[in-house]
């Protein structure tokens, strides 16, 4: 059985802000506005006044929360719509890759990748923070029994926007813990943090995924553990990707289920489904607290110019305090 690491109290380092991702930090916060509105069942996300990203915490549909309409800092739309828009996107799994999501397929049993349990969003922790080159909003959710839907595990999660000229990174800093019972993850594919992109940019039509080691595509970063995971394409002649990066406080790197249809998954916890060794069970007892993070790095540029991956992967250890 893995031992888990166990963080007591959630790590919030001051962000410092650049004037691009790849730039050494400043000493006080810079970049464009991240601001929030709230709407019904949902908060919207501005940089600069336009749209980045809608957090949806409640949806008939889809029982666990998870961000949609995610666009890149030239306007274009990095994941795919919500819901697909038939004859234009890749119509499958609708309702299981919205955008943005973190999600496990089986948490003593139940499972919310795929809907059959709930987490049930039951706060905001105060009022969501404004400011220049920086925003941040804390929620506290509950994830549910399948059996009653009763309240079975508490999750605070810190979520951090940090606004760059060329690059947004979204950064999820989630403390797990029960005060009833000891509780597991299990192991699948299923599990972690996902994102569902644009399908213009998908392998299948022409994009291209790659991580840290320079692997490319499904056949190569699939099952493989790395730093991070992009996804990227070109639309409109701009280049646009997401770049996926667990943090490295997690209690182990993260495996990545990728496929070429716009599809990846940073997921610690699948060792057999993901064909790196025994079968795992991660068990967190019953008062403790058990820490996950990524982040997901959101960027464009003008077709030709080279992306820094590793710029941005470094930038954002140094917004979570670890660099």
């Amino acid at each position: 059985m893995l031992q888990t690491v166990l963080i007591m109290t959630m790590l919030i380092v001051p962000v410092l802000a650049t004037g691009g991702c790849g730039q050494q930090p400043s000493q006080q916060e810079t970049g464009p506005e991240v601001s929030f509105e709230f709407q019904p069942g949902m908060l919207l996300i501005r940089v600069g006044g336009d749209e980045f990203a809608t957090y949806v915490y409640s949806d008939p549909e889809i029982p666990r929360p998870y961000f949609a309409h995610v666009k890149t800092p030239s306007g274009i739309q990095a994941t795919r719509n919500h819901p697909p828009v038939p004859g234009k996107d890749e119509t499958d799994h609708a309702t299981f890759h919205p955008g943005i999501w973190l999600a496990f397929g089986d948490i003593n049993g139940n499972d919310y990748w795929r809907l059959d349990a709930k987490v049930e969003h039951e706060m905001f922790v105060g009022d969501p923070q404004p400011g220049p080159g920086k925003g941040t909003f804390t929620v506290r959710n509950y994830y549910c029994r399948t059996s009653d839907g009763s309240r079975m595990v508490l999750e605070v999660c810190k979520y951090t926007i940090t606004a760059q000229e060329d690059c947004y990174t979204l950064i999820s800093e989630s403390t797990f813990s029960s005060d009833q019972e000891d509780f597991y993850f299990g192991d699948q594919e299923e599990f972690g943090l996902g994102i569902r992109v644009a399908t213009p940019i998908s392998v299948r039509y022409g994009g291209h995924m790659v991580n840290a080691e320079g692997l490319m595509d499904e056949e190569g970063v699939w099952g493989k553990a790395s730093d991070w995971c992009d996804y990227h394409g070109v639309v409109d002649d701009t280049l646009i990707g997401m770049t996926i990066m667990p943090d490295p406080r997690n209690f182990r790197p993260s495996w990545y289920h990728a496929r070429d249809y716009g599809f990846i998954a940073a997921n610690p916890f699948g060792r057999k489904a993901m064909k790196q060794g025994p079968e795992s069970k991660v068990v967190v007892k019953k008062g403790e607290e058990f820490f996950l993070g990524f982040g997901v790095a959101v960027y464009s540029k003008p077709k030709g110019q080279q992306v820094d991956r590793h710029a941005y992967y470094h930038r954002y250890l140094q917004q979570i305090g670890v660099e």
